[in-house]
């Protein structure tokens, strides 16, 4: 018997990889609730961990010709949650340099995109991320990081500049190229959103 085409399997070590993320994610959450009980250094590393297996997963998939289906969709699906959980989790700490607005920004960029990308994939287009799709994950990853340092180690500063001040600066960041990025994927999206109307 032979073995599915690449895009038809499930079971491949990318989209393993993505689940094992998303359990990650699940966790993290958890750990950030516990936050003020003491454990940022434990969100901290699960963060840094989650957001690194995201580049794993992505570059086996492509190098042991891995890629899928449920891949394309399931590997952006599982950065959304931990990314807009992690914001929305975070932003509502106090004294927090990622704000709830920021937050909303980024949770609704993704859901509009999401939207865009199902319609793409549905019509057989391809809708993989663009630099500017990447360069606001790791705005968005670093900003988080930073946050979560920042109640790791409050009292750290480089230059004259805290943990937090930096926090704050690639925060927004973070929000201007997901709104760069967001714009891009609509703009791009436009030829085929006409002819489905």
């Amino acid at each position: 018997m032979t073995s599915p085409p690449a895009l038809d399997r499930i079971w491949t070590v990318p989209n393993v990889i993505s689940l094992t993320r998303l359990v990650l994610a699940i966790i993290l959450f958890a750990v950030i609730e516990g936050v003020a009980g003491g454990q940022p250094l434990a969100a901290l590393v699960l963060f840094v961990v989650a957001a690194a297996t995201d580049w794993v997963d992505g570059w086996y998939a492509r190098r042991f010709d891995q890629v899928s289906r449920l891949g394309r969709i399931f590997d952006p699906l599982v950065d959304k949650v931990i990314v807009c959980g992690t914001f929305v989790l975070l932003a509502d700490r106090t004294g927090s340099a990622l704000l709830p607005w920021m937050a909303v920004v980024i949770v609704v960029r993704e859901l509009v995109v999401t939207a865009i990308r199902a319609e793409m994939e549905r019509a057989g287009r391809d809708f993989s991320a663009g630099w500017s799709g990447k360069l606001k994950m790791v705005f968005q990853c670093v900003a988080i990081g930073l946050e979560l340092g920042s109640r790791v180690w409050p009292e750290l500063a480089a230059g004259g500049l805290s943990v937090h001040a930096a926090a704050v600066a690639v925060a927004w960041l973070a929000v201007l190229t997901t709104i760069w990025s967001g714009g891009e994927y609509i703009i791009a999206a436009r030829p085929l959103l006409r002819s489905a109307q």
